[in-house]
């Protein structure tokens, strides 16, 4: 039975491109995804097959997907069971080959055109040089090369095949005399100061000495912060999706979707949305403020045709999500249904990332412990930047190792956001309580142990210390420690250069 392109959904929009030099790549939704090479142009285009049904594997469903390759394009159905029709392909005109160079008179006469009187001209033999093979264009279809600019010639000297006819030589004329020197023009030079200008300390007893009359330059410690926050409040172009993950639970990865999501939305102002991700119930929001209403992403996803509508304004997105009074973000919760009987589809997820990069900037994605989960693999695909929290304890490092390992084995975009993650090793939350003396550097230790382990192999790693506001409850930006906020800007940074 031969299936039409409209029973098949044109969402996601999947792109097979297949290049003359020997690359290719599928993009579905806008994430590209490298082919494996191939030694014909055949394998490349059967390699990049084999990414798409594994899509269409994914979402149980056909796809629709556009073909593009140096012989032509179209567009194919591709079934889960491997079973590929064609709906249609244009293939790519042919080049014309070079004309052969001119040999005789008659065709090496310029075409005349017809209807305009000219008057007659009295026989004349003149003998016709053949054209010489460099002259000739490389292609008919093809514009020919612009000329080599003439370069002046010293007084007297001879230029051959420039004024003689066949190639005969003649003396060129004598140079004209050099005009005199003109001005410098004025878009040479700027009265602007181009460098900026270094403001005093505000902090430690140099801030305190600034603010006495006695000016003082910054110190090391404030001009780090400085630039940290200089890079958390950049814009870029395009929405930016982040994914917190770690295999195993309780590695810190709901208190490090927060505070990146306070800090980034407080610094940089860009609309900002953490995103619970979670296959069933997540705990997201339970450790941040609620709204005035119990929707979450099912809701949202049960209503994405009205948001996605023009006509919509981007205050209809507040029905949804739950925003952050003193923190400035908003929180699309997890489905909190009792039963827990629905498990969020790899589909889903796309049409939920679709709302959500239509209102927001910067989408932070929470996220489960099941790497192999549908909705798990397709927030993968959407990532721009990879975060993976542990805190300092054998198990969850562990498991921390195992999640980029997985990434990194699955190759392409997924090894390419494991290499440049962002590690952020939190000391232990429990052992603080009771932790004194050596005990406590003990724990500072394990933590720089964990951290040391990680950085050949990502990024960036950055240390968190221990804090009270961290473990139970709401969480809040304000409630933590001076050391605890400049450690997590430090890390935010660390995420932010990555987009």
């Amino acid at each position: 039975m031969v299936t039409t392109p409209t029973e098949v959904l044109a969402f996601p929009n999947i792109k097979a491109i297949v290049r003359d030099n020997g690359t290719a790549e599928v993009v579905v939704a806008g994430n590209s995804r490298t082919v494996p090479d191939g030694q014909t142009l055949q394998e490349l285009r059967d390699n990049a097959l084999a990414l798409v049904v594994t899509e269409a594997q994914t979402l149980q469903r056909p796809v629709r997907v556009q073909i593009e390759d140096p012989e032509g394009h179209g567009e194919l159905i591709v079934h889960p069971d491997n079973k590929i029709e064609s709906v249609s392909y244009v293939p790519r005109p042919v080049r014309r080959r070079a004309q052969a160079p001119v040999t005789t008179a008659e065709a090496a006469a310029p075409a005349v055109v017809e209807d305009v009187p000219m008057a007659a001209a009295e026989p004349t033999t003149i003998p016709v040089e053949p054209a010489p093979v460099e002259a000739t264009a490389a292609a008919i279809d093809l514009p020919p090369w612009p000329p080599t600019p003439v370069k002046t010639e010293e007084p007297g000297h001879v230029s051959p095949g420039v004024h003689g006819i066949g190639g005969a030589e003649a003396e060129s004329p004598a140079a004209a005399p050099a005009e005199p020197l003109s001005r410098r023009s004025l878009k040479e030079t700027s009265f602007l100061v181009s460098a900026p200008v270094l403001e005093p300390a505000t902090q430690g007893w140099r801030g305190a000495l600034t603010r006495l009359g006695f000016r003082m330059d910054p110190s090391e410690e404030e001009l780090s912060e400085r630039e940290d926050i200089r890079t958390v409040s950049q814009h870029w172009p395009g929405p930016r999706t982040i994914a917190v993950v770690n295999r195993k639970g309780g590695a810190n990865k709901t208190p490090t979707v927060v505070m990146l999501s306070a800090i980034l939305a407080r610094y940089s102002g860009a609309a900002t949305v953490a995103w619970d991700n979670n296959e069933s119930q997540g705990t997201l929001g339970w450790r941040t403020e609620k709204g005035a209403h119990d929707r979450s992403v099912l809701d949202l996803i049960d209503s994405s045709t009205e948001l996605l509508s023009p006509s919509t304004n981007a205050a209809e997105i507040a029905k949804f999500v739950h925003h952050q009074t003193a923190d400035k973000f908003d929180v699309l919760r997890s489905d909190e249904n009792e039963e827990g009987d629905h498990e969020v589809t790899a589909e889903e997820v796309d049409i939920a990332h679709q709302v959500l990069t239509r209102y927001y900037r910067l989408v932070i994605m929470d996220s489960g412990n099941t790497a192999r989960a549908a909705n798990w693999r397709r927030m993968i695909d959407h990532t721009n930047q990879l975060v993976v929290p542990v805190t300092a304890i054998e198990d969850r490092a562990e498991a921390a190792r195992l999640t980029l390992q997985t990434l990194e084995s699955r190759g392409g975009h997924d090894a390419d956001l494991a290499r440049n993650a962002v590690v952020i090793v939190s000391e232990s939350t429990d052992a603080k309580r009771s932790m004194t003396g050596d005990a406590l550097k003990r724990a500072k230790a394990e933590a720089q142990r964990i951290a040391d382990g990680f950085e050949p192999f990502v990024r960036a790693v950055v240390r968190i210390p221990y804090d009270p506001a961290l473990v139970n409850g709401p969480i809040r930006y304000e409630a933590l420690q001076p050391a605890t906020q400049r450690a997590w800007l430090a890390a935010a940074a660390a995420v932010a250069k990555g987009f």
